[in-house]
Order: structure tokens, then sequence, then C-alpha cells
């Protein structure tokens, strides 16, 4: 009987280390492609929001924590800088609407440094199917919209949904969602017109994560 329990513990203590042992290779062997492949997403998504060819440094490596109550909350957010001759030209910041029908829309703008928006891409949501979810690209182009557009500061009634008096579609049925992200669009787009002073002062996100 003790023979038998020692060959099975025998048994389950080189099987646990032989899964364990493949976990960690496969792990080793997976990783760097896996780094790649979000690398080439997240590229893919600042380009969305900021255009290649107002930048010629990778944006990517220039990366900052910003914390911030127009930030929809007080956690950190990545600030991505695009510069032209080394010149600060334009960010992509991430950015909270905290009050989605369904709770915080998690997003990303792009704007340049006179308040002129390049682009605003919404990458987590909860909102409701058929309604709410207009604001992801692959359910409807409204949030290409915004592309383009002027703040003139902070009471520029315009920047606001058609309900509130401005010039911004709402979705039929739905006018919470599309309000939200558009007042989120505008506070990070005024945040953004003051980085540039700013970023000598910003924590990097290298110094963020250690």
């Amino acid at each position: 009987m003790l023979d038998t329990i020692r060959k099975n513990g025998v048994t389950l203590a080189l099987f646990a280390a032989v899964t364990t042992g493949l976990t960690a290779v496969i792990n080793a062997v997976t990783k760097p492609t896996i780094a790649h492949q979000t690398s080439v997403q997240q590229k893919l998504l600042l380009d969305q929001v900021v255009p290649p060819a107002l930048y010629d440094n990778v944006m990517q490596k220039e990366c900052y924590v910003v914390t911030d109550s127009l930030l929809g909350n007080d956690k950190p957010h990545r600030l991505y800088i695009a510069r032209k001759a080394n010149q600060p030209v334009a960010a992509a910041l991430e950015t909270t609407a905290p009050d989605g029908y369904s709770g915080a829309i998690q997003m990303l703008v792009g704007a340049d440094f006179q308040g002129k928006v390049l682009g605003v891409r919404v990458v987590e949501h909860h909102e409701t199917p058929g309604l709410g979810d207009k604001i992801e690209l692959r359910i409807s182009d409204w949030i290409t919209y915004f592309s383009g557009v002027q703040l003139h500061g902070a009471n520029d009634a315009r920047f606001a949904v058609k309900k509130d008096g401005g010039d911004f579609d709402q979705f039929t049925g739905a006018t919470i969602t599309p309000r939200a992200v558009v007042n989120a669009a505008k506070r990070t787009t005024l945040l953004i017109e003051t980085l540039p002073k700013k970023l000598s002062s910003l924590p990097d996100c290298g110094d963020a994560n250690e």
C-alpha cells in the first residue's frame, strides 16, 4: 500500500514538473510573438487617431503617464507624443467616459496642440448592442466624424450632441452613449492642448511600470 502511494506520488510529481517545464518553454517561445503582435495592433490604433503623415518619430517609444480628472477618473492614462523634426505636433491620449449608459467607455483621442481633433476610437465598452454600440467602428462610422473637428475652447457649444445644441448626431433611442463619448473627447482635447508645457515633468511609461 505504501509502495503504491509512493509510486503515485512520484508519478504526480514528475507529471507536474514536466507540465511546468513545458509551460515555461511555451511561454518563452511565444512571448516575443505576442509582444510583436501587441505592438503592431497598438501602432494600427495610434495611426487611426493620429495620421502617420503628421509625424516622423516612433510614437510608441515616446510614452508618458498622465493623471487628471479631465480623463474621467483618477487613474493613470498613457499619452503618446507625435513629433515632426523633433518638435511635438500632436498626441494620442487614453481617456475614459465614465457616464456611458452601461458603464465606463475606454477611448483613445488624438489631437494637435491647437484644439483640432485628429481621431477618436473606442477601445472598450459595454453599451447595448444595436443601440449604444454604434460608437464602435466595426458597427458604424459615427466615431469618424470627430476627425478634423476644431474645438474652440471649453465653451464651444458646437462640440456636443444635437440634442444639447451641438453638431454631433445622437443615435435613435440612445443619447446617453454618444453624449458621454463627445464630452470625453472634448475634455481630453482640452487637456491635450495644455500638454507641451508639461512634458518635461511627466513620468514616462517605463518609470510608471517599475
